[in-house]
């Protein structure tokens, strides 16, 4: 499946990633966490897996417009995600944690949908209404998040509602891409378009709902973020 475990990280593509929930330090190593030296290291295991995302973004792009090869695109999209997955499971489990990595990973979850998804509206591979609409909620919760980092919020956990849907769209889009490679069978094709289908409309409501949700608690991590700035001060 094209969304090669993409449950694991299931990172809302509004909220922090799988490294970025693994960078808290309570949840990442017990009550004390993290030591800020460790906090600032630069050159670990999630970091070069995430700047390795990045680059192998425009490789993609690549593949889908130069090469014009839907299929194998679409298969690199999933591996794309897949090493999301990966580097917020080695932060989490091997004391990786750092806060380089609460940066760049969000910054990489964004880069990949907004590019990834829009090279494949682009080559008219999704419905064009969906492309739209999720590329859409994305750049508004994009702006609706930083500009609540940039007022002093707190950072927002991610909800269930998120996960699943950014799950459900990161299998949705690469299957609509690889339903349209005229080198692979019928068969294959049809596969893939059903199951672009069955996961696309969840991931729409999965993500609205999601949006209800960061709306509130967003206003709410701002009041708290200004609270604990003026008793600091």
């Amino acid at each position: 499946m094209l969304g090669l475990r993409r449950a694991s990280r299931l990172g809302d593509v509004t909220a922090p990633s799988p490294q970025a929930a693994a960078n808290d330090p309570a949840a990442a190593a017990g009550d004390d966490g993290p030591s800020d030296a460790e906090l600032s290291r630069i050159l670990t295991v999630p970091n070069v897996v995430t700047l390795i995302r990045l680059a192998l973004i425009p490789v993609f792009l690549w593949v889908l417009f130069g090469l014009d090869r839907p299929g194998p695109a679409a298969v690199l999209l999933g591996f794309i995600s897949a090493t999301d997955w990966v580097d917020g499971y080695v932060a989490r489990n091997f004391n990786q944690v750092s806060n380089l990595g609460k940066a760049i990973d969000p910054a990489a979850d964004r880069a990949l949908i907004i590019f990834g998804f829009g090279g494949i509206l682009v080559a008219g591979a999704v419905p064009t209404w969906a492309g739209i609409v999720v590329l859409a909620r994305e750049i508004g919760m994009s702006v609706w998040v930083l500009g609540l980092l940039a007022a002093g919020a707190k950072r927002m956990d991610v909800t269930w509602y998120g996960k699943a849907g950014t799950m459900c769209l990161m299998i949705s889009f690469p299957s609509f891409l690889a339903s349209t490679d005229l080198n692979w069978s019928h068969g294959v094709t049809t596969y893939f378009e059903w199951q672009a289908w069955l996961t696309l409309i969840p991931g729409l409501i999965f993500s609205f709902i999601a949006v209800t949700q960061y709306i509130p608690r967003g206003l709410t991590a701002l009041h708290e973020g200004r609270a604990a700035r003026s008793t600091s001060a």
